[in-house]
C-alpha cells in the first residue's frame, strides 16, 4: 500500500492530526496536543526546547513527524513557520521581546511575580487577538441572541468564566441556567435543553469529567454548543457548533484566565449590540443600589 503523502500546509496538517488522534499512542497524542495548542512556539523554538517543555524525548518528535510522512521534525516545523509568517506577522518579534524583558528582570519578589504574570497575559491576549476569527465570534453571538434559554457549564478553574457570562447575559434580559455541581443535578438539568436553546461550555486541562460528559450527551442530541477550551483537540471540540480554542502556556503555578475572560466579555458585548440594536456603542447594564 502506498504511504499517505505528508500534509503540505498547516491547515491540512491539523486536519490529519485530528483524524488520527484517537488511534495514536499516548506519547503521540501528547505531542499532537502541544502542537495544536502552541503553534507559534513550535514555529520559533528548537525541537530540543519543545521536547524539554513537554517532558518527551526529542527523538519522539522526529518519529512523530516521520509518521506523518515528513523526513524529520524540521520539515514539519516549516509549516508552522509559514503559518506564522502569513497569519501573524511580527508575532515572533513580540514573543522574543517579552522573553528578553522577563530574563532581564530576575527579581523573584511579590512584585516580580505580578510583573511576570502581567507580561505573560499581554502575550496571551495578543495571541487571542491573532487566533480568534471574526466569523466564529459573529456566529456565537447570533446563537446566544436567538436562543430561548442559554445553559452554561464550567467547573474547576473555568467556573469564573461562566459566572461572568451568566451575570451579563441575565442583565441583557437573556434567560440563563447555570449547570453547577451543587446537588448533583447538572447532568439531569442538561437533559432539559431544548432545540431552541444553546449550551455554552467552558473547560481547560484537566477537563472536568461532568462537563465533558454533559457536552458529549448534549452533542449526541444535536444541541447547539459554544465551547471555550484550550485546544482543537479538547474533548469539547468534537461536539462544538462554534469552537474557541484559547491556547495556554505552562509558565506559572496558576494558569491565567485573562484570555478566556476577555473572550467571554467580547461575546456578551456582541450580544448586547444585537439586543439593543446598537452596533456602534452597545452598553452593558450595571447594577446600582444602596
Amino acid at each position: 500500500m502506498m504511504p499517505h503523502p505528508s500534509p503540505q500546509n498547516y491547515e491540512e496538517l491539523i486536519r490529519v492530526i485530528h483524524d488520527r488522534h484517537d488511534n495514536m499512542s499516548k506519547t503521540y497524542q501528547r505531542i499532537s496536543v502541544f502542537l495544536t495548542q502552541n503553534p507559534n512556539d513550535v514555529a520559533v523554538q528548537s525541537v530540543n526546547a519543545i521536547a524539554e517543555r513537554c517532558g518527551i524525548h526529542a527523538s519522539s518528535f522526529v518519529r512523530f513527524a516521520q509518521s506523518l510522512g515528513y523526513k524529520g521534525f524540521k520539515e514539519l516545523q516549516t509549516l508552522f513557520q509559514k503559518r506564522l509568517a502569513t497569519a501573524a506577522p511580527g508575532f515572533e518579534a513580540r514573543v522574543k521581546a517579552l522573553e528578553e524583558e522577563l530574563q532581564s528582570s530576575p527579581q523573584r519578589s511579590e512584585m516580580g511575580f505580578l510583573r511576570d504574570l502581567v507580561v505573560r497575559d499581554i502575550a496571551s491576549l495578543q495571541l487571542l487577538l491573532d487566533e480568534i476569527d471574526d466569523q466564529g465570534l459573529a456566529s456565537a453571538a447570533d446563537i446566544l441572541f436567538k436562543a430561548d434559554v442559554i445553559y452554561l457549564i464550567g467547573q474547576l478553574r473555568a467556573e469564573p468564566v461562566v459566572d461572568l457570562l451568566r451575570y451579563v447575559l441575565t442583565m441583557l434580559g437573556k434567560r440563563c441556567v447555570l449547570l453547577d455541581a451543587s446537588g448533583g443535578l447538572a447532568t439531569h438539568m442538561a437533559r432539559t435543553i431544548g432545540k431552541r436553546d444553546a449550551l455554552v461550555s467552558v473547560s481547560f486541562r484537566f477537563y472536568a469529567n461532568e462537563v465533558v460528559n454533559i457536552v458529549e450527551e448534549a452533542g449526541q442530541r444535536d444541541t447547539t454548543i459554544i465551547a471555550i477550551t484550550d485546544s482543537t483537540l479538547s474533548p469539547l471540540a468534537k461536539w462544538a457548533t462554534v469552537l474557541f480554542p484559547v491556547p495556554e502556556h505552562d509558565y506559572t503555578f496558576s494558569r491565567s484566565l485573562a484570555a478566556p475572560m476577555c473572550l467571554a466579555q467580547a461575546l456578551v458585548v456582541a450580544v448586547a449590540a444585537r439586543v439593543q440594536q446598537n452596533v456602534e456603542d452597545p452598553r452593558i447594564p450595571t447594577v446600582t443600589g444602596s
